[in-house]
């Protein structure tokens, strides 16, 4: 009986050990390295203003787009004035041209009760929201810079040493199987 315990809690221990690298993979792939590869750039959801959509803590991942394809329900993130740095992240509910020709977009948070007060320019334009993942802009917040670089290369070596761990352990089952038992200590009993 004792044996099948330690069986079964190996096994849930392997299946958590492997759900949790699984885990970290996909949020590592999904929050830095497809943003990166793509040419997309995540922002975390600081305020209420697009809730429930992206309630505050959402990282969202904005990808470039060619202006003329920003319509009427597509939520953006521009910059809140030219040249700043500051963003926002708001659904256009118009779109609209002035009368030289040029595009623009009145936007509101999904969570707000009116318009922006200025209408976004293309040249404000950071991208539209190409996927959100909901809690992890906390963790962007908190994890900046350097200290992110550096996070991503203990957790990849990590996650390659727990592999190569998992990989010899299940060798050395496999031949720790195969060996022949021989009997311990006393002398051989001749069968005659």
């Amino acid at each position: 009986m004792t044996t099948r315990l330690r069986e079964a809690a190996g096994w849930v221990g392997q299946v958590l050990a492997w759900s949790a690298v699984f885990a970290t993979t996909a949020v590592l792939l999904a929050a830095v390295v497809v943003p990166r590869v793509a040419g997309a750039t995540p922002y975390t959801v600081l305020t209420g203003s697009m809730s429930p959509t992206y309630p505050p803590g959402s990282l969202v991942v904005v990808r470039p787009v060619d202006p003329a394809s920003v319509g009427t329900g597509t939520v953006i993130t521009f910059q809140r004035e030219s040249g700043r740095a500051e963003v926002v992240t708001h659904r256009v509910t118009a779109v609209g041209m002035t009368t030289a020709g040029e595009l623009r977009w009145t936007t509101r948070g999904d969570a707000n009760g009116a318009e922006d007060a200025t209408a976004v320019q293309p040249e404000q334009l950071r991208g539209a929201v190409w996927y959100a993942l909901p809690w992890l802009g906390h963790v962007n917040n908190a994890v900046t810079g350097r200290t992110r670089a550096l996070l991503v290369q203990a957790a990849s070596l990590g996650l390659a040493a727990y592999a190569v761990w998992a990989l010899a352990s299940a060798a050395l089952d496999r031949r720790r199987a195969t060996r022949p038992v021989r009997p311990r200590g006393g002398a051989r009993r001749a069968t005659t």
